[in-house]
């Protein structure tokens, strides 16, 4: 719950300063009427209204569960990043409408430098939030937040284009690089655009995202203990901040309720000191059974039926089967 406040407060926090920065930018464009400015300027517009869709989006997410939302409000984050995702698709093709009206109604540009400074104090500003938007945005694994942070370094990079062409302009007064630097900004836009939308459908749909769960079985594999004799069917599903992480885990049978619950709880501790406290673990144990003597390296087993074989690595293909392992893998 603090963590849902705390994003809702950086999101506050991103959506008056997207504000500011927009005034900022349309002075710059005021002074000079230079297209590659107002192309930074319309980015900034989508900064804005995705702005206030985040944080409306985080307000839900931060809502505890309820009868009717077991687990929680978290995917609200993923719509409102598909919604970013698409105001950002708008604004490029946006900028690719006014570039090329743009041929066909000359626009002289004047007072570069002014709009110089204008714009390159907005670009240090965007820098510092965006990064600091995305590191508590994975910290806290934030959809919303993370989705932010991309969009302000997006538009940092893009307004890095934007003052090289403005400096290249004021001294060589070769004003044709306002429109082809426009042009090139829209495509990147566009293409950021798709990635963010294309994220949070993943999200939406529940897709596996195998980079997190590779790191998952990574730290399982180092700290795994003598009594996880296997641990198949791991899934993990996102709910905004929240990850709901459930698996089976085989331990040995002769273990009492008492001790079972002991292995339990040293994996949900040991998940939980690697990926943050925003998780929620559910695990089956199975007891083990003859086979399993094969691949168990547990010492001093008087319950032995079979002599050990050998230990099977947890990789994603064997952990992700719904099957239990044998020493055949």
């Amino acid at each position: 719950m603090e963590q849902a406040k705390q994003n809702f407060r950086v999101q506050l926090f991103i959506t008056i300063l997207s504000v500011m920065l927009f005034v900022v930018k349309m002075a710059a464009y005021y002074f000079t009427h230079s297209l590659v400015i107002l192309t930074d300027a319309l980015e900034s517009i989508a900064n804005i209204v995705a702005g206030f869709i985040g944080l409306y989006a985080l307000f839900v997410a931060a809502k505890p569960k309820d009868f009717d939302h077991p687990y929680g409000h978290g995917k609200a984050e993923f719509i409102s990043a598909a919604v970013e995702g698409t105001l950002i698709l708008a604004a490029g093709l946006l900028i690719i409408y006014q570039t090329v009206l743009s041929f066909f109604i000359p626009i002289q540009i004047h007072s570069l430098d002014k709009g110089l400074w204008l714009i390159a104090i907005t670009a240090v500003i965007n820098f510092i939030a965006g990064a600091a938007c995305l590191q508590i945005g994975k910290k806290n694994n934030s959809m919303a937040l993370k989705a932010s942070g991309k969009h302000l370094q997006i538009d940092t990079l893009s307004t890095l284009a934007v003052i090289a062409g403005l400096v290249i302009m004021l001294f060589t007064k070769l004003y044709w690089i306002d429109k082809a630097l426009a042009l090139v900004i829209s495509i990147i836009i566009l293409y950021n655009g798709y990635k963010i939308i294309r994220t949070s459908l993943a999200g939406i749909m529940d897709e596996a995202d195998i980079k997190l769960l590779k790191e998952i079985i990574k730290v399982l594999n180092e700290n795994r203990r003598e009594n996880w004799i296997d641990l198949h069917n791991l899934r993990v599903i996102k709910y905004g901040s929240l990850l709901h992480i459930d698996c089976h885990l085989t331990i040995p049978w002769y273990f009492n309720i008492h001790q079972a619950h002991d292995e339990i709880d040293a994996l949900t501790n040991l998940i939980k000191e690697k990926f943050g406290n925003g998780i929620e673990l559910f695990v089956h144990t199975d007891g083990c059974l003859n086979y399993s003597c094969s691949i168990c390296f547990k010492e001093n087993c008087d319950k032995r039926q079979r002599p050990f074989q050998k230990k099977i690595e947890w990789t994603l293909e064997n952990v992700v089967s719904n099957k239990k392992h044998n020493s055949a893998i």
